[in-house]
């Protein structure tokens, strides 16, 4: 019987910032040597960031990288550490794992399976690993893996395992969230657990990087497929365990390793510990992801303060009570800007979500702006009704205030559109779309209300008021107008566009579910032209398994109608 203290260190790095991220691992490392750990573990390129992209083809971003590397040695004395991080040898770029024991680098492992797909271009820039790496870890076959090695069935790693009859397998990652994915992993790591009957300690990242949120999550399974330790998500954790494994005696006799694991400081008391982190329900996930995924676009991206138009509709409601969330609410600054078309009650209701999220609020009209834009343009114009034009002009004022307000004080903009409406492009161009970040762009209509009332739940008080939950949703541009003038029912273009959009599921197939063909055809028409709309769009927090823009990628000029029957 072998006994090992480990320490998986999610950590949350800030893409290119390598020495204050190596100045977190040198941290992380002096916690776990003081909880008594041996072996410390980081997830993939934790030491700058995922997914570094074209910075990958800067040289001096590879020797920068390179120095930092070395100089966590020191910090690694009377400690085995595994640190993810971008090695180049000659012309060639590898996503690799650093081994470093007792002050030193002693090796690397290179992740051998690729991704390229969804939010994924490895290819694009790593050549593959060849061989395996297996530590004699204390007399345990510890073998490394980086994240897409694991997920691959009777690929070249499921080979090495077999071949090489680990004890235990350590797997790096930088798996980004969405929602579902945490019953994929656990899955996954159960059933490779009980193929391989080795132990596994999966470390993830956590943090946001532009659109991605990476959740952490980070968990310990015995060679049976049993959960036995897991970090919480979406924060910054370390968790130590200590591990018991009966190596495999030998080539031929392949006994499965017997582990148990508890936490590291009660171990030592001689107490039992349950150390699993409660798992979150799908809402209580994607509200911790679009808080944190918000928190640290703004905050790494060197802002102090957001703004956004506060309309006195869910939309807006929703954005600026995460927007408080992330930030504090004196770090979020909402403005309302009435129309004529504007109501009593989305007026009132503006005011009191700011009161009750303790936000400031700006009143700006825009009125008088709207008719100074009007009588320019009434020769122009010529004769006639005011149209679509006389709506997207007050979206646009709008963002123009806002931007305005922007450049005056630094304030990073935030846009209000949901996923939704951004799919059949009920939005304006450099109106509403106009900003720096857009929050719920990737939550459906129908999760809109559920991460609404799910914040009121949790709040002392209904920030989001009820009557906004309750009324109609309207762009309040024309009078009397409704978004189901222009669109389906909401519940009925949410079925459509995450048929269509994350399911790849075609109208046919949609048709042949209950739904009506005219509004299946009409709302994929809609999709499928709006997609000069979404190219110019801000980025925004991904929260489903296809989000538009890294995982949704279609040709703007496109006249492939899906729709068609074939002639």
């Amino acid at each position: 019987m072998r006994t090992i203290h480990c320490t998986l260190a999610q950590t949350n790095p800030i893409m290119g910032d390598l020495k204050q991220n190596a100045s977190s691992i040198i941290a992380r490392l002096e916690q776990a040597r003081c909880q008594g750990s041996g072996l410390v573990v980081f997830p993939e390129m934790a030491l700058c960031g995922y997914p570094p992209e074209d910075l990958l083809h800067q040289p001096v971003f590879l020797e920068a990288t390179r120095h930092y590397l070395d100089s966590l040695a020191p910090a690694t004395r009377q400690l085995t550490a595994v640190v993810g991080f971008v090695e180049k040898e000659k012309e060639k770029i590898y996503n690799a794992a650093a081994i470093f024991h007792d002050g030193e680098i002693v090796g690397s492992y290179r992740k051998v399976e690729l991704p390229n797909y969804g939010v994924f271009d490895e290819k694009r820039y790593f050549s593959a690993g060849r061989h395996p790496l297996i530590l004699d870890y204390h007399g345990i076959r510890t073998m490394v893996t980086i994240c897409e090695d694991i997920w691959i069935l009777q690929g070249e790693v499921e080979k090495f395992l077999v071949e090489q009859k680990a004890d235990l397998i350590l797997n790096l990652s930088a798996s980004p969230f969405h929602t579902g994915k945490t019953h994929e992993r656990r899955s996954m790591l159960a059933s490779l657990a009980k193929r391989a009957q080795a132990a596994i300690a999966y470390v993830n990242l956590v943090g946001g990087q532009d659109e991605l949120v990476f959740d952490g999550g980070s968990m310990f399974f015995d060679s049976g497929g049993t959960l036995k330790a897991s970090a919480p998500q979406f924060v910054e954790a370390l968790v130590s365990v200590t591990m018991e494994i009966d190596p495999k005696p030998g080539q031929a006799d392949r006994l499965p390793a017997k582990v148990s694991v508890s936490d590291s400081e009660n171990s030592r008391a001689g107490k039992a510990a349950d150390s699993c982190a409660p798992v979150l329900s799908r809402i209580e996930e994607m509200t911790s992801a679009l808080v944190l995924g918000t928190r640290d676009y703004v905050l790494k991206n060197g802002f102090k303060k957001v703004v956004l138009g506060l309309s006195g509709g869910i939309d807006s409601a929703l954005t600026a009570a995460i927007a408080c969330k992330a930030l504090g609410a004196e770090n979020v600054m909402g403005v309302t800007m009435p129309s004529e078309f504007s109501s009593f009650e989305t007026k009132n209701d503006a005011v009191l979500a700011a009161k009750r999220l303790g936000m400031r609020l700006l009143t700006v009209p825009i009125q008088r702006i709207l008719t100074g834009y009007q009588q320019e343009l009434k020769e122009v114009f010529g004769p006639g009704k005011p149209g679509i034009e006389n709506e997207n002009l007050q979206a646009r004022i709008r963002g123009n205030i806002l931007m305005a307000l922007s450049n005056r004080f630094g304030w990073l903009v935030l846009t209000t559109g949901n996923k939704s409406e951004t799919a059949v492009g009920y939005c304006t161009l450099y109106g509403d779309m106009a900003g720096g970040f857009a929050v719920i762009k990737d939550v459906l209509k129908k999760d809109v209300y559920q991460v609404a009332k799910f914040m009121n739940e949790t709040s002392q008080d209904d920030v989001i008021p009820q009557s906004t939950i309750t009324r109609a949703p309207t762009a309040e541009l024309r009078t009397g107008q409704k978004d189901e003038d222009s669109l389906p029912p909401y519940a009925i273009l949410d079925e459509i566009v995450r048929g269509y959009v994350e399911e790849d599921l075609d109208a046919e197939t949609m048709v042949e579910t209950g739904l009506d063909a005219a509004i299946v055809f009409q709302t994929i028409r809609m999709i499928d032209k709006s997609e000069y709309k979404r190219r110019q769009a801000a980025p925004g927090v991904k929260i489903t398994p296809k989000a538009f823009g890294r995982d949704r990628r279609i040709p703007i000029t496109n006249r492939f109608d899906p729709t068609e029957p074939l002639s």
